[in-house]
Order: structure tokens, then C-alpha cells, then sequence
């Protein structure tokens, strides 16, 4: 899936002049934690929720310069060094960038051009949707040889049972040279298709009945 298909088009941005004060109303007023900032519809920074925080006085200080902070351009503290993505990124890879740069969001850039903005929680929705867990099914593991053609030997048993797929992942298994297979079958009941699975000398790990299950 790309990030066009998911980005949110309509983003609230403030411009290098715009206020800390104007930026902390744009934020909560519009219920977001990040405000990228654009001149001429070019990127040209960004801000959080944290970054404001922090440029605000604390409670127990006076009072007095409240104003001249709050009066201060975002240009002052906004971050200027950007990680973006492009549309046509895949969904997965702004997962990755997000997660090892620590960062809450990704505004999506067209040359320099400001076209939308996904964050984590963008991401979050997509990967539930597209692991199907957000309708009803069951989830089906199955640890199989770590060779070419497993996969198709498994999704056989599927087909052959008239069970629709709506998911799998596969990642490295409990033991050398396996694989875990994880299905999201469109089934409220798992155990016919897993007993076919284990009639067909599939080791099902999940669900299973205290542990391991062949």
C-alpha cells in the first residue's frame, strides 16, 4: 500500500511568522500534535506539541515574559531538518523511518511542495486494517521447514478447505531453520481447518491446547 492512499491531504500548517502563541491554538484547536510549517506552499520546517512545550515557561516561574514568548515567530524554534516521505512510498517503509528516527509523523512532499502528512497513528489504522484483525477471523500459526515452496503448501490446505486468507506473515520460527507462518483466516471457528492442517502433517502452534500442537 502507498502512503497516497492513506496521507492526510488537508493539513493545518503555520508559516515561518506565525506565533508560538497562533501554533499552541492551532494545535488544540484542531485536536494535532504536529504543524508543519510552509512558505509558498515549500516545507520549510516543523513543530510539535513537545517543541512548544518546551519553549513555554514553566508554571512556577513568573509571569512576566509569558507574552514575549508567546508573541515570539515559530521560525525561533520550529525544526528545520525535516524527514518526509513521497506518495508513492510504501506504508511500510515511512513504519520504519518513523520508528528508527523516533519521530511522530512524516509530512509527504512532492519536490519541496507540502501534498499531505501521515503519522503514527495514520500507520497504526493502516497496519491493523491491512493485517485484517479489525474484522472477525482467527488467528492461525503454523511452523513449517525454512524451504522454497512452504508457503503455497500451507495456503493449499486453505484453499482445499474453502477458508478465505485475509492475512499472513512470516517470520523466523522458535528453531533453526524454521519458519512461523501467521494466517488471518476468515473464520470464526479455526478448528476444522487447523485439524486439516495437522492431518496434513502441519505443526499449528497457535491456537493450541497448553503449548505446541501437531
Amino acid at each position: 500500500m502507498r502512503i497516497e492512499s492513506i496521507m492526510r491531504r488537508q493539513v493545518i500548517t503555520a508559516s515561518p511568522t506565525t506565533t508560538i502563541g497562533e501554533a499552541l491554538q492551532l494545535l488544540r484547536e484542531n485536536k494535532i500534535r504536529h504543524l508543519p510549517v510552509v512558505e509558498q506552499e515549500r516545507l520549510v520546517g516543523i513543530l510539535s506539541d513537545r517543541d512548544l512545550r518546551e519553549a513555554l515557561p514553566s508554571i512556577l516561574l513568573p509571569k512576566k515574559d509569558d507574552e514575549t514568548i508567546f508573541g515570539k515567530p515559530v521560525s525561533e524554534i520550529m525544526k528545520r531538518q525535516v524527514l518526509t516521505a513521497h506518495p508513492l512510498d510504501f506504508i511500510e517503509d515511512a513504519a520504519v523511518q518513523i520508528y528508527e528516527s523516533k519521530v511522530g509523523s512524516l509530512p509527504v512532499v512532492e519536490g519541496n511542495r507540502l501534498v499531505g502528512i501521515i503519522t503514527e497513528s495514520d500507520l497504526f489504522n493502516s497496519l491493523i486494517e491491512l493485517f485484517g484483525v479489525n474484522k472477525p477471523s482467527s488467528h492461525i500459526e503454523v511452523e513449517v521447514d525454512d524451504r522454497v515452496g512452504m508457503l503455497a503448501e500451507v495456503s493449499q490446505v486453505f484453499r482445499e478447505a474453502q477458508v478465505n486468507v485475509s492475512s499472513i506473515v512470516v517470520f523466523p520460527g522458535s528453531k533453526p531453520a524454521k519458519k512461523s507462518l501467521v494466517f488471518r483466516a476468515q473464520t470464526i471457528d479455526p478448528r476444522p481447518i487447523v485439524q486439516k492442517l495437522r492431518d496434513h502433517g502441519f505443526t499449528v502452534i497457535a491456537p493450541g491446547e497448553g503449548g505446541t500442537s501437531h
